[in-house]
């Protein structure tokens, strides 16, 4: 097996955001590389579709390597996302101790990997996560930014 790299795994990542939008959720993708650098999780949003606020790609995927893995504990493990984890993800990166959190585009209104807030790296808690951030950050911004200007907005403005 050769390991999948941060820009692979984002490409993927991104394929799944692609996924998500094209079905009406927020185009934003996640996978999750194991210690060897293999993919045991893929996911996109899927609020709308299963009417679900916590259904993010980050919560998703971290489900998902978890099953895959047998375990809750991915500290051993890096998450690939398309865009700063909000507060919720954060949170959840910390509690399944994912040792590196590499994003693509910075999300300034709720990111919570180093832009608004860093719960990620809070030394006031028991984990701390790697971070990389802007990882072909211009197209994964550019993803949601198109849908949310196409998808998003009231129709008598498009």
């Amino acid at each position: 097996m050769i390991p999948v790299t941060d820009e692979q795994a984002m490409e993927l990542a991104m394929d799944q955001a692609r996924t998500g939008g094209a079905t009406g959720e927020i185009p934003i993708g996640a996978v999750i590389l194991d210690g060897q650098g293999a993919v045991v999780a893929r996911a996109h949003n899927r609020r709308e579709s299963l009417v679900d606020p916590t259904a993010h790609a980050e919560v998703l995927a971290l489900r998902e390597a978890a099953s895959a893995l047998g375990r809750w504990r991915l500290d051993d493990c890096t998450m690939v996302v398309t865009l700063e984890p909000c507060p919720m993800c954060a949170g959840a990166i910390v509690m399944a101790r994912v040792r590196r959190l590499v994003f693509g585009a910075w999300n300034e209104e709720y990111g919570a990997a180093g832009s608004r807030w860093d719960l990620v790296r809070d030394r006031r808690l028991n984990h701390r996560s790697e971070v990389i951030g802007g990882v072909r950050a211009d197209e994964c911004g550019a993803m949601v930014t198109e849908f949310m200007l196409t998808q998003r907005v009231a129709p008598e403005e498009r």
